[in-house]
């Protein structure tokens, strides 16, 4: 029953939600060239299929690219300010600095630094946006961690290394995966960014701008359907990773 009610309900949701647009686009008489309608998508994925096929793929492994970076050095860093306390208070101000500039701002300092280079441009501003929140949970996870358990493993004759595998990395599991839910989203969005404001772009991002330099609304919004797809699925692939590692951490529901 609880299976059947966690897939009935969200497709009921986006059921309900595509049914809402498709009510405004017909109520207010809107044409396709001002607002698509979900009945307008269809005609767009037939036609230009094979572009988001090949688009899709694209913009899905350099997200995923740029995630695994994001993944690697945000937890490296993390664990650096976990156990630093000098380095947790030198290195957030600047962590916390970067992360305010806008991002779309670094994309013409990137294609200028690394000209021609797309792909790696992409994963890089992939990671750049999404690496913050996994490092600072970390970070937060492994600073807060009780003293007493560690005391008592080192009494024990523990390693750093034995203490951090059965203490620590637990403990900062649901931490992590929390952050790493939220940094899917973001890869996301810093890969679009490339391919949209990158005079070399390609994937979905510049399929999208494909469909604005022509006036094609329904190609516009096709493409954000198909990011839309992409990022709930690559969501749910962090969500069932976190069921096998950090199950043990989720709460029943009353």
């Amino acid at each position: 029953m609880k299976t059947v009610q966690k897939i009935a309900v969200p497709m009921i949701a986006i059921g309900l939600f595509v049914a809402f647009w498709e009510f405004i686009v017909w109520f207010n008489g809107w044409p396709n060239y001002v607002m698509a309608s979900p009945s307008d998508l269809p005609a767009a994925y037939s036609k230009f299929w094979n572009l988001f096929l090949s688009g899709s793929w694209q913009t899905l492994w350099r997200t995923v690219a740029g995630l695994g970076l994001a993944v690697f050095f945000g937890t490296l860093l993390g664990m650096i300010m976990g156990f630093s306390r000098v380095a947790r208070d030198g290195l957030y101000p600047l962590l916390v600095g970067f992360n305010a500039i806008p991002k779309a701002t670094l994309v013409p300092v990137l294609a200028l630094l690394f000209i021609g280079e797309h792909n790696f441009n992409t994963v890089l501003m992939a990671f750049l946006i999404s690496f913050f929140p996994i490092a600072v949970s970390v970070g937060i996870g492994l600073s807060t961690l009780e003293p007493e358990y560690r005391d008592i493993l080192a009494s024990l004759g523990a390693s750093r290394f034995t203490i951090f595998r059965k203490i620590a990395l637990p403990k900062t599991l649901p931490e992590f995966f929390g952050a790493l839910k939220v940094s899917v989203t973001l890869a996301f969005i810093g890969t679009n960014l490339v391919e949209i404001i990158s005079p070399h772009g390609k994937g979905l991002g510049a399929l999208f701008l494909s469909g604005q330099t022509n006036s094609n609304y329904p190609l516009m919004f096709a493409v954000l359907i198909a990011l839309a797809v992409l990022g709930i699925l690559l969501y749910y692939c962090v969500v069932a990773l976190e069921r096998i590692f950090a199950g043990w951490a989720e709460r029943p529901h009353q």
